[in-house]
């Protein structure tokens, strides 16, 4: 099965080479947004993994109108410019009306469908329009098969520079589960598979500011059956106080442990490339 290289920045997505997209859930103060950025350039100096910078300007799935939804696109855009700027880091970050698409894009090398948006055809398309790499995460409702027609949306409208992200199944109420056929299913349309191991720990109903509203405990076991299924990248929310974010406090991870993290990841990795191409097509 043939296997699509999307490049964003100078990171070949889908290539041998496994790649991470991390940075805090939304876009904070400027401050905790750079020493982020800082501790993850010296992270993928020391670790040689390459890092996509991702934060949000806008988070529109909030529980509630007291939770913190960002700064707004053009405070937003001007923090991850700076971003961009001083770190060199390719940048990703969230679009949910079709008429933020273009501005983002001004900025930013990724745009990213959430979840619970990637059947929006107007969103879809308007992101696709932009000529920009294209982020879809795989929606909690959708099996993951059907994950080819958003994909198709954004191939009929003239761009096919394509990622999926896998970031759970809802099962029963208020709870995710990740069902690693996601992987296979995912991959069959030939584009890059990122795992969001972060977000698939989030227990729904619970605010994310509570301890309860995420298991941290299951971060390396999910992780690391996600890069031995054979994703191409991960996504890990990093923050330099997880317990005091203004979203996904209880699931994201604090970057003093992202190196340790890391390591057993990309030695798993480095196996699987090794056999991946080792079995015939079972079905």
């Amino acid at each position: 099965m043939s296997q699509k290289i999307v490049r964003v920045g100078d990171i070949e997505c889908g290539s041998d080479e496994l790649f991470l997209i991390s940075g805090p859930c939304v876009i904070e103060d400027e401050k905790i947004m750079m020493t982020v950025a800082e501790q993850l350039r010296e992270i993928q100096e020391r670790v040689g993994i390459k890092i996509i910078y991702k934060s949000s300007f806008q988070k529109d799935n909030r529980s509630s109108l007291n939770y913190y939804n960002g700064p707004g696109l053009d405070k937003g855009m001007k923090i991850l410019a700076k971003v961009k700027e001083q770190f060199g880091f390719p940048l990703l970050t969230d679009v949910h009306y079709p008429d933020q698409c273009a501005p983002a894009a001004e900025v930013v090398d990724v745009l990213q469908i959430p979840a619970y948006l990637c059947m929006q055809t107007m969103l879809v398309v308007a992101a696709a329009k932009t000529g920009k790499v294209v982020n879809v995460k795989h929606g909690q409702f959708l099996a993951p098969e059907n994950m080819k027609h958003p994909v198709k949306k954004i191939e009929d409208s003239g761009n096919d520079q394509i990622i999926l992200t896998e970031r759970g199944f809802t099962f029963g109420y208020n709870d995710l589960v990740v069902d690693p056929r996601a992987f296979y299913h995912m991959a069959r349309t030939n584009y890059p598979v990122v795992f969001d191991v972060t977000h698939a720990i989030r227990k729904y109903g619970i605010p994310s500011a509570d301890a309860k509203g995420g298991a941290r405990e299951y971060l390396p076991v999910l992780a690391r059956a996600g890069v031995a299924a054979g994703v191409d990248g991960l996504f890990v929310e990093t923050h330099t106080c997880p317990s005091e974010a203004l979203c996904d406090a209880a699931s994201q991870l604090d970057i003093r442990y992202l190196e340790e993290f890391l390591k057993p990841l990309l030695e798993l990795h480095a196996v699987e490339v090794k056999y991946r191409n080792t079995l015939p097509e079972l079905a």
